[in-house]
């Protein structure tokens, strides 16, 4: 398990030396850079009172918390309410690219209110993640921001029935009817494909994730949609095991070597599988972009870097770290959870990885 904590530093001895402790902004602080009574801005801090408070004046309150760093006394709240003022968050790959800014967005959220996230990393198994769950709990977290949820029946299930508070991030947990914060996939995907009939292509592939992963079936649904749309488009889902550089290289060369099926246009379901995708060709020989075009999902750090750079799809990750926060805290103060679902804007980009189709196709190489 790792634990992250915000917030300044208290002041400690190490080896004989003082480590001075970094002021702590005051209410009152906050109160006078947002021009409000301190009271006012206690209130537009707190979740469970925030509601009794203009709408603009907690985005001001908000925006002087932050700008002075303020981080509300976490030990003296949870004394008086009973409660951790700890959020457990699970993510399915801490190496994965794509979560540390989500966490990020959790953490801007969080702190200002005086909590902290405890962070857990399943390795993509359902058993990780029941372990997490349950050594989250046992740490008695109020409730949990969980990142790897899978469509068959796993833990996430029974704390609902358990009435536990969750908000799903990024994946769904199949019927299971928490909150759930995500990019809208089908929108993505529909502009990936566009993009590439615009530019000629008319033989595409998907290189989807495992099934049970909801992102992976969703972003496969919304290509096969996308390409029965357009007349002369012919599209192909394949699957590969994880959602990992090598699983994308494996999952691509068995096409590659079958040079007969004339695909041009690749849309991997995320970054990575779209570098494992670029290897592959790589190790065949065949030239991105001017044998063939590859797009990816998620935008994560660097993609602008790839060789070639990589189009594809940006997801809002902070954003959606910070709403899935938003969510449960109101939750936790006493709002009502509903089975709502999230959709934040994706949008694409592109960059060198993607140009005009090969006249004769892939079978002329």
């Amino acid at each position: 398990m790792l634990v992250s904590f915000g917030g300044a530093k208290s002041s400690r001895t190490m080896r004989g030396w003082r480590v001075a402790e970094a002021r702590r902004a005051t209410i009152a602080e906050v109160a006078q850079l947002a021009g409000v009574h301190a009271g006012t801005a206690s209130r537009a801090l707190n979740a469970r009172t925030r509601a009794m408070v203009n709408a603009d004046t907690v985005l001001r309150v908000e925006e002087a918390a932050k700008r002075l760093g303020y981080v509300p006394n976490a030990l003296a709240r949870g004394l008086r309410t009973r409660n951790s003022m700890t959020i457990g968050v699970v993510i399915p790959d801490i190496t994965n690219p794509f979560f540390p800014p989500v966490v990020r967005g959790i953490e801007a959220h969080l702190q200002p209110h005086g909590y902290s996230a405890l962070i857990a990393n399943t390795d993509g198994f359902a058993e990780g993640e029941s372990g997490a769950l349950r050594s989250l709990l046992d740490r008695r977290v109020d409730g949990l921001i969980v990142a790897s949820g899978q469509r068959e029946e796993t833990a996430i299930a029974e704390l609902y029935r358990s009435g536990v508070k969750v908000v799903l991030l990024n994946r769904d947990a199949g019927p299971v009817p928490y909150p759930l914060v995500a990019g809208n996939d089908a929108s993505g995907i529909a502009a990936a494909v566009e993009s590439l009939v615009e530019l000629g292509h008319r033989r595409l592939v998907h290189v989807a994730g495992p099934m049970s992963i909801s992102t992976s079936a969703s972003r496969a649904q919304a290509f096969e949609a996308s390409c029965s749309a357009h007349e002369g488009v012919v599209g192909t889902v394949v699957n590969a095991d994880a959602l990992s550089i090598e699983a994308g290289r494996d999952a691509m060369l068995p096409l590659l070597r079958n040079r007969s099926h004339g695909i041009t246009g690749v849309i991997a379901s995320t970054d990575l599988i779209a570098v494992g995708i670029l290897r592959a060709m790589k190790q065949m020989a065949i030239q991105c972009p001017r044998d063939m075009s590859v797009i990816g999902f998620n935008d994560v750090q660097f993609a602008e870097d790839f060789c070639p750079p990589l189009s594809t799809i940006r997801v809002p990750t902070t954003a959606m770290g910070e709403r899935a926060a938003r969510l449960l805290l109101d939750a936790l103060n006493g709002g009502d959870q509903m089975a709502e679902t999230v959709m934040l804007p994706v949008s694409l980009v592109l960059r060198d990885s993607t140009g005009p189709a090969p006249v004769e196709g892939i079978q002329q190489l």
